[in-house]
Order: structure tokens, then sequence, then C-alpha cells
């Protein structure tokens, strides 16, 4: 009677089990559960806003930053805080620990320090993120460039000391690594509300007159990037295309080439 009795509770706890996972799409919440996702420049205008999307993904967040007062005050405590510089490889060592997922936003931006010129933040804080991703055997490495990166006359590398072409060998070191990498090229950015119009993925070589498209919305391509694996090994163009219908996230990143091991070259 006793072993009668036991295995009808277990059999009403895996009822309860089954009926619970069904219900709240287990599959789905044990992928996001099972992992960390580092945003390197969360702080910033996208990095922000990347974090944001993540929170609501249910995805747990750890922010990389200089400034742990600012962190707080933008996130209170609902990302863990790691302290630290893309220019030192400790902390960004102690950061990956138990990492997934990287997500990288940094960019030299306008400044004029010396030690945080595109060369040592937009390629060597890329290069030491991604060798230290390595090394913690991340699942992806996403990282947000510029749609205009390798150009070598463009107005930005006369104003912001050559950040394009710094920006390309930064990519170059992801499509080079062992990394399941996903280069993400936004046109100009701006801090409109995301959402009104489709997002356009394009090939990196197209042609196309448009032009800009909300930090919002590029926050939202790298969400969606994420563990997709259609979305491995690939560089696209993201800008607003408001003629267009837009794509559902499982065929968005399928017209996309591979670029996995292409190093590509500057152009004029």
């Amino acid at each position: 009677m006793l072993r009668k009795t036991i295995k009808l509770i277990a059999i009403g706890l895996s009822i309860v089990l089954i009926t619970g996972c069904a219900k709240h799409n287990y599959k789905h919440v044990y992928s996001k559960s099972s992992g960390k996702v580092l945003v390197a420049g969360a702080t910033g205008r996208t990095g922000r806003l990347v974090v944001e999307k993540l929170l609501g993904q249910g995805y747990t967040v750890r922010a990389f930053v200089r400034n742990a007062e600012k962190a707080k005050r933008l996130f209170s405590d609902s990302v863990e805080i790691a302290v630290g510089d893309v220019k030192d490889t400790d902390s960004i060592t102690a950061a990956m620990q138990d990492v997934r997922w990287v997500i990288s936003t940094i960019g030299a931006g306008g400044s004029k320090a010396k030690g945080n010129l595109p060369e040592f933040v937009d390629y060597g804080g890329t290069k030491n993120l991604a060798e230290a991703a390595v090394k913690a055997k991340v699942k992806q490495f996403i990282m947000v460039s510029s749609r205009s990166a390798g150009k070598k006359k463009h107005f930005l590398n006369e104003r912001h000391n050559n950040v394009l072409i710094w920006k390309l060998k930064g990519e170059n070191v992801l499509r080079e690594s062992s990394l399941n990498a996903t280069i993400i090229r936004p046109g100009g950015l701006s801090d409109e509300a995301g959402g009104k119009v489709s997002i356009g993925v394009f090939p990196v070589e197209s042609e196309t007159k448009l032009r800009r498209i909300p930090r919002a919305d590029v926050a939202t391509v790298c969400v969606s990037a994420l563990n997709n694996t259609d979305a491995y090994n690939k560089t696209l163009v993201v800008l607003s295309n408001p003629e267009a219908k837009q794509l559902p996230w499982d065929q968005f990143f399928k017209t996309i080439p591979s670029d996995q091991g292409a190093r590509l070259a500057p152009k004029d």
C-alpha cells in the first residue's frame, strides 16, 4: 500500500512539473538562466538600452563599467556591476567569470584623452575583450561597430583619430578568433524611440540611401541576435527602413552570409 501511494505521489509531481514547464516555456527560460550576459560599455547611451532590453527578456546581466556610481544610478540592483576598463586585462578577466555571452557597445567616441583614443578602445579594448572571452569559452560575442567601419576617407576619421579604421581592426580580431561573433554595424545613431519603423538588415557591401537608426532599435537587434545561431559569424548593417515590412527574427539573420575567418580590408 505504501509503495502504491509513493508511486501515485511521484506521478502527480511529474504532472505538475510537466504542466509548469509547458506553461512557462521551460526550454526558453532555461537557456537564459543558465548564464550571464556581460555588457561592456553598459552605461553608454546604447549600452544602457541593451541592458534594459536584456532584463526585459529575463537575462541575468553583468555590467562592465568604469564608474560604479553611475551604473548604480542607472540600474539600481537589477544587474551585477563589474568595475574595470577595457584597457585593463586583469579587470576584464575578473568580469568574464561565469559569462556565457558578451555584448560590447564600447567606443572611444569623441574622447580626446590620450589613453582613450580609438586605437586603445575600439581596437585594443575589443582585442582584450575577445581574448578574455576565448579563454572563458564564451558562447557568443556581439559587437556594436559602425556602418562605415574601415572607410579611409570619412569625416569621422578626421574628427576622431581614424576611429573607423580602428573599428575595423577590432572587428577583424573577432573574425579571426574562434568566437561565434556577430558584428552589428548601425547607421547614424539617434536617441529617438525605437520600434516606429522596420529595421532593415543589409550586407556590408550594400548600397542604400538609408542613413540612420535609433539606438533603441540597435539594442533590439543585439538582444535578438543573442543565442541565435543564424546570427553567428555574420556582419550586418542595420538601418531604419520605413518602406519595408519587419522581418520575423527567425528570418532576419538568415539573409546575411557568414564571414567567418574573412578579414575585411579598409576602403576609400
